[in-house]
């Protein structure tokens, strides 16, 4: 059952539903009639609050829906969704789909001439936007027809889009006595500043560096990343992917810092030639997202550092808890495991999960991990000093501290003591110290024996795909003071590093048929560890494996498969190449997909997952209205009388 509408929004539909509106006809779908934009036109201020941070601020009347004046466009039911479809999809696609309705409704002028939007900027955010609006039963807006109110390039189009995508200008800022750009300034970065810093950072070393954005937060701020890779841009056939993730809980900030500290170091040390940085950056493809929760950041730097809570601007602008919002498959683990033939990996994301709140910041790590083929991650977090690792969720629910291993329990306290094991402070054996319940295990431990909780990252990251996840705790002030951020900055420098070189580590090759062609999905086993990891789609594979002798079979369905031994030793830092090639089944394939069923409902369990199954859009279908009634979005517009937006109704 969904909460009704907040009060000042009711309160906003009440009294648009008083004011005069247009008389709405059959061809606009139960909208307002729509008339072309003239080719000239007379330019008035833009003065719409919802419309208020366009890149434009003159509009023209009447507009494109044939509103003709102010009045009538915050009248009209469209200009009343997009002032709410912000909470309708929960931060989704925000503020593109509003910024993209303004284009319509309040159409740009400028020299005396009413100008459209792009058609393909349209068409774009369209696909990328079109599951948000399926998820919760609602039909794609008929005054963002892509075909209908928006033009070509060839047309003399505009993108309303620009100034959003473009970010904040990189400006260079002068160093204070003319200090040399690899100088780092230890200082605490607003959003703005960490913005300019990590373009700044990519335009000093466009030819290993590059930023991107997977996603917005809730409130519309860019989830930034910076990546460093020998060709930037693109996934490297036998090239591992690593992701560092800071600011999960927006009142932790040291993680933040650190990875903005980390790109503008990898970036000021391939430039002076450090063999072990451009090694580094020449074999591996490694991704920085500072700041995962950006809006709960805000929060905690208004009080400052010193002054912060132990809560305030934990959880992202929904109230949500970033770090217990993915979907539990922990749960699902636990029960697999009791048939013991069943092998873990890659277990389906429940239906169900989609029909509670889901932050737009956990469906943008999702899928950014769907794109890229993620073998090793750190979430950098403060509130302690330890590094810890799966499963974070109990094997018994009930017991809130428990031992819970993972079947990679070996590699993962490896990668865990990378971390720990180079960091000075986390070796120093005063029990005074920060964190100092932790010197008896290292200044590591097993998640769920410090404290069980469900919907973690960590786990999620581990059971769905192939990325194995630890999590680091920086310290035990979440908001440290400025002066404090050099000695962490030494404390963790070398850590980082450590870990990252980590991906090196086990066996990686690719997976082939006999012709030669890739064979993706191709599942690499492992005897006596029973956690399996999938080849990309270039047949390509890394399997995180600690020192000793392993079997490693490798499989997919209509091929045959290859058993083969390997012998890790203790030194060796480079991962080891093991290449297969499956040889096809003389039976068909057919015949082998249709073998005995040994998980849930429907079959579709981690081992054998349907090929459709894995690639379900991010934010799936929420559970349908019983007997055919209004979804529960209806009751943001049933204020507003005759003129009900009856257009977004799927029938």
């Amino acid at each position: 059952m969904r909460p009704p509408p907040p009060p000042l929004l009711f309160a906003m539909l009440v009294l648009a539903a008083a004011r005069p509106w247009c008389k709405p006809t059959p061809d606009a779908a139960g909208g307002c009639p729509r008339a072309a934009a003239a080719d000239s036109a007379t330019c008035v201020d833009l003065q719409l609050q919802t419309c208020s941070d366009a890149s434009y601020n003159q509009t023209t009347f009447p507009t494109l829906l044939e509103h003709r004046s102010r009045v009538a466009v915050e009248s009209s039911s469209e200009y009343i969704l997009l002032s709410v479809l912000h909470h309708l999809l929960e931060g989704q696609c925000n503020p593109d789909l509003r910024l993209l309705g303004c284009a319509v409704l309040v159409p740009r002028c400028e020299g005396g001439r009413a100008r459209r939007p792009c058609q393909h900027v349209c068409e774009e955010l369209r696909d990328a936007c079109q599951p948000a609006f399926d998820a919760i039963d609602m039909a794609w807006p008929y005054f963002l027809d892509c075909g209908r109110y928006f033009v070509s390039r060839e047309e003399g189009c505009y993108n309303p889009l620009e100034k959003l995508r473009g970010g904040l200008d990189v400006v260079e800022e002068a160093l204070p006595s003319g200090l040399p750009p690899t100088f780092l300034r230890f200082t605490h970065h607003s959003y703005a500043q960490m913005v300019r810093v990590l373009k700044q950072t990519a335009a000093r070393c466009t030819h290993i560096a590059k930023t991107y954005s997977i996603g917005r937060s809730f409130d519309g701020r860019e989830l930034l990343v910076i990546e460093f890779s020998s060709l930037p841009g693109q996934h490297e056939l036998m090239e591992p992917e690593v992701k560092l993730i800071g600011n999960i809980h927006g009142n932790e900030v040291a993680g933040r810092e650190m990875l903005i500290y980390l790109a503008q170091y990898l970036c000021s040390e391939y430039l002076l030639g450090s063999a072990r940085i451009q090694r580094l950056l020449n074999t591996t493809r490694i991704h920085l997202l500072p700041s995962m929760n950006p809006d709960g950041y805000e929060v905690a730097a208004a009080e400052g550092a010193g002054y912060n809570g132990w809560t305030s601007g934990r959880q992202n602008a929904q109230n949500l808890d970033l770090n217990r919002n993915f979907p539990d498959l922990t749960s699902e683990y636990y029960r697999l495991a009791s048939a013991r033939s069943m092998r873990s990996g890659h277990i389906a994301i429940p239906q169900h999960y989609w029909w509670g709140k889901v932050a737009p910041e956990t469906k943008a790590i999702m899928k950014w991990m769907r794109t890229i083929p993620f073998v090793l991650s750190a979430s950098l977090h403060g509130g302690d000093l330890v590094v810890s690792y799966p499963f974070d969720f109990s094997k018994h629910p009930q017991e809130e501290k428990m031992f819970s291993p993972t079947p990679d329990e070996k590699m993962f306290k490896l990668l865990a003591k990378a971390y720990a094991d180079v960091h000075p402070i986390m070796m120093d054996k005063s029990e005074n110290r920060c964190g100092g319940n932790f010197l008896k295990s290292g200044s590591i431990i097993n998640g769920a024996d410090w404290y069980s909780f469900t919907g973690g990252m960590s786990d999620f990251n581990y059971l769905h795909s192939n990325c194995f996840e630890i999590t680091v705790e920086l310290g035990c002030v979440k908001f440290p003071p400025e002066e404090a951020l050099y000695t962490i900055w030494q404390h963790n420098k070398e850590p980082l590093l450590n870990f990252v070189e980590m991906v090196h580590r086990g066996i990686k090759g690719v997976v082939m048929d006999k012709f030669g062609k890739p064979v993706k999905n191709a599942r690499i086993l492992v005897k006596g560890i029973r956690h399996d990891i999938t080849t990309a789609p270039d047949g390509d594979y890394w399997r995180l494996l600690p020192p000793g002798s392993h079997i490693v079979i490798a499989q997919a369905p209509g091929y045959s498969k290859v058993i083969k031994k390997v012998i890790i030793p203790a030194r060796m830092k480079r991962a080891g190449r093991v290449d297969f090639i499956l040889q096809p089944l003389r039976i068909r394939p057919k015949t082998f997909l249709l073998g005995p069923r040994r998980s849930g409902p429907g079959g579709a369990g981690p081992h054998r997952e349907p090929e459709e199954s894995s690639q379900e859009p991010l934010g799936a279908r929420r559970q349908p209205a019983a007997g055919g009634s209004k979804p529960w979005w209806w009751s943001y517009f049933t204020s507003l009388g005759q003129h009900q937006p009856r257009w977004l109704l799927k029938y």
